[in-house]
């Protein structure tokens, strides 16, 4: 079905409040995903607060002239079938999500991504960028790397304690048995 005036005008909008909000929108070719597929990574993003949308691409290069920063954006990639994965709270979700959707339906390609300054990033750098660790994760590692030393102290602190008790009961039972 076609789209009227005044939905391609609506659609446009939204991607440009989506595309002003996010902190990072990654792009994809989605070309031989089923529709099956497609729900369960909508899905997926939804669980993570990203949002998912399949949008005609000239809409989207319309949206993205829209945004100061971004006019003068690389969109030679777009010209596929795309998806676009917005998320206003994490740079690294939106990526994440995307690798998992490649996990689901190996049809589905990374294209790049747009920072919310307007740069493209290729599709090998958001790989890597998938592939980092997310901030729950980083704040968890900094947390086991804090504590690390003093459950060390701790145990060091517990052994001399245990020391001196396993020689009092030595004593005892030496003084018992004498």
């Amino acid at each position: 079905m076609a789209l009227t005036r005044d939905n391609k005008v609506a659609v446009v909008i939204e991607v440009t409040n989506l595309l002003a909000t996010s902190k990072m929108t990654v792009v994809a070719n989605y070309q031989g995903t089923s529709v099956n597929k497609m729900q369960m990574i909508r899905k997926i993003g939804k669980e993570n607060g990203t949002v998912i949308k399949v949008v005609k691409n000239r809409l989207f290069i319309k949206a993205l002239k829209n945004i100061e920063q971004m006019t003068d954006s690389n969109v030679s990639e777009l010209n596929q079938m795309l998806l676009y994965a917005f998320n206003n709270e994490d740079e690294i979700i939106p990526a994440k999500t995307i690798l998992q959707a490649i996990t689901l339906s190996p049809t589905i390609k990374f294209i790049g991504a747009y920072t919310p300054n307007g740069d493209f990033i290729n599709a090998d750098d958001v790989t890597q960028i998938a592939n980092l660790p997310s901030k729950d994760q980083l704040k968890g590692m900094l947390v086991g790397t804090i504590s690390a030393p003093l459950n060390s102290f701790v145990g060091v602190l517990n052994a001399n304690l245990r020391s001196v008790i396993n020689v009092l009961n030595a004593r005892s039972i030496k003084l018992e048995t004498e």
